[in-house]
């Protein structure tokens, strides 16, 4: 944990985000680092959980963690959350909570509220086109026979 807290200031200290960091380990041994680089690669998913999670992924050369553990200096938000699922660990471990977070103005609360609108409601309009054009990938998926499961 104090390593993901480490990382946090360190990622803070040199501009690359806000103020969170993120370890992986496996067997005892950090096999994923990552901190909030959000602003300076102006990508909105560079939170550090993602980072952490790539960087694992890669040295593991693996698309799941499974028997890790992710700690992280903050209480994950939605979008991490979703992708530690994704990844698979056996366990999250954090430090800060997401009150602690939104003391500090970085607050998830109305995403929580979005995901549970219903898709006409939400704040950011959203619209369904060409169903059956998707679907048509789907079914391809469904009997595609060399296709790796996750």
């Amino acid at each position: 944990m104090l390593k993901a807290i480490e990382y946090a200031q360190n990622g803070m200290d040199t501009n690359e985000g806000g103020p969170f960091g993120a370890v992986i380990v496996k067997d005892g041994k950090i096999v994923g680092r990552g901190n909030n680089k959000v602003t300076s690669t102006n990508d909105p998913t560079a939170h550090a959980e993602v980072v952490a999670i790539r960087d694992a992924c890669k040295n593991l050369n693996t698309f799941q963690l499974d028997d890790c553990v992710i700690y992280t200096s903050c209480e994950p938000c939605p979008m991490c959350l979703g992708a530690i699922y994704w990844a698979r660990p056996k366990r999250i471990v954090f430090a800060c909570s997401k009150k602690d977070a939104a003391d500090i103005d970085f607050d998830d609360a109305f995403i929580y509220k979005e995901i549970e609108l219903p898709i006409e409601k939400r704040s950011i309009k959203t619209e369904q086109h060409l169903r059956e054009e998707g679907l048509k990938v789907f079914k391809a998926w469904d009997e595609k026979q060399d296709k790796e499961e996750y």
